[in-house]
């Protein structure tokens, strides 16, 4: 058995796994190499990594991981940590018929561009698209619509698209229409390992339809799934390559829930920076959650709706 020691602990601010007591482990996967939180004070560590190449264990010091560590910062050098993929179509290559994307964005701030581009290239089939709304006509969401690429929208806001509209009327499309609030919780849910919860939200409406309803308080609450899927495609607005993201104004409305509840989780990225590079303060998604990486180009930045001023008067 070898054991590395934690010399800097600089990086742990960098790539941080946080401990959740109880009385079971708490398994985590980072770059290959899992994590085990066997109690308060001590971690252990299987670095089995997918090559093959060596089998090590690893026990870190009481005390070490008070708040939480970096695995990169005991990674043997055999095993840099590097999620940089060459780009969009590289990403999905493992990407198959009936997956269940999520979709980060808000409107069409923040949405993979790059990566939706890739999929209407690779021409993926009986897709279940999570986001928050359905894109607009020849944009975003609404180019896999166009195509007949997307079984199922599971979305909050549809208003902007008149494809859409058509292909749901026709039967072509299946809809799930969901309270802003509640997808976004379903997806933290999904992220958290908590598999339902209760809302008032939806009571007494079409949303409550077929769900378990109960009281709590004398309030009438409904049961709410949480909502996961195989793939998470995020935009960011800086990276680097161990996947730690920062996002811009509205573009982080579902792009961090989303990033961390799903199976393999991609990342575009308008900066890809050096490691050192990224305050460690402004991460908003830790790189733990990511597994690919790439920076996007073309994008178009284009607004929905756009509102101006009326320019002033000139004085007589």
């Amino acid at each position: 058995m070898r054991s590395y020691k934690t010399k800097d602990l600089k990086s742990f601010r960098m790539c941080s796994y946080e401990k959740r007591r109880g009385g079971l482990p708490v398994r985590q996967t980072f770059a290959g190499y899992q994590v085990i939180n066997l109690c308060p004070c001590h971690f252990t560590v299987c670095a089995a990594h997918p090559c093959g190449i060596a089998t090590t264990w690893s026990t870190l010091p009481p005390g070490t991981g008070s708040t939480g560590f970096s695995l990169c910062s005991f990674l043997p050098p055999e095993f840099p940590v590097d999620k940089r993929v060459s780009g969009a179509d590289a990403a999905i290559e493992s990407l198959h018929d009936g997956a269940t994307i999520l979709m980060g964005g808000f409107g069409l701030a923040g949405i993979p561009e790059n990566l939706i581009a890739a999929v209407l290239r690779k021409g993926t089939r009986n897709l279940t698209v999570v986001s928050n709304n359905a894109g607009v006509d020849g944009f975003g969401i609404g180019l896999l619509l166009q195509n007949r690429q997307v079984r199922k929208m599971i979305a909050t806001y549809v208003g902007e698209n008149k494809t859409f509209e058509q292909l749901v009327l026709k039967g072509e499309v299946e809809v799930e229409l969901n309270p802003q609030g509640t997808l976004a919780e379903r997806l933290r849910a999904g992220g958290a390992g908590i598999p339902a919860f209760y809302t008032p939200t939806g009571y007494g409406t079409m949303v409550a339809e077929g769900k378990e309803v109960r009281q709590f308080d004398g309030r009438n609450c409904i049961l709410e799934r949480a909502l996961r899927g195989d793939f998470a495609f995020i935009r960011a607005w800086k990276g680097d390559r161990w996947g730690n993201l920062i996002y811009r104004k509205t573009a982080r409305n579902f792009n961090p829930m989303m990033a961390t509840a799903a199976g393999r989780v991609i990342a575009e990225v308008e900066e890809l920076h050096e490691l050192g590079e990224l305050d460690p303060g402004q991460i908003h998604t830790p790189g733990i959650f990511v597994d690919a990486i790439f920076q996007g180009a073309g994008y178009e930045h284009r607004i929905e709706k756009r509102t101006t001023r009326k320019p002033a008067e000139k004085p007589q």
